[in-house]
């Protein structure tokens, strides 16, 4: 198997595992966020599609929640700045 493939899989697994998203995988496996999405969108299909399709569904469910979590960082950090965050 070539080293892409493995880190493919390793992508496409942690992922599923920790249903995480691409953001605090690149971050655990130490590799860039765009090579983590490109690996798991066009590349996992092709290697593994039965977890391609597991993880296109925690990206999509990620995307649909990305906006609450702005809000909450949003309204954290500017609690801290009030003094209110410790």
């Amino acid at each position: 198997m070539w080293e892409f493939e493995e880190r493919v899989r390793r992508c496409g697994k942690y992922i599923a595992e920790k249903n995480c998203t691409v953001r605090a995988c690149a971050k655990a496996l130490g590799t860039s966020k765009s090579t983590v999405h490109k690996d798991v969108t066009e590349r996992l299909p092709f290697i593994d599609p039965a977890l391609a399709e597991q993880v296109r569904k925690i990206l999509e469910k990620n995307l649909s929640e990305r906006h609450i979590r702005g809000g909450e960082s949003t309204k954290r950090m500017y609690a801290a700045k009030r003094g209110e965050g410790k």
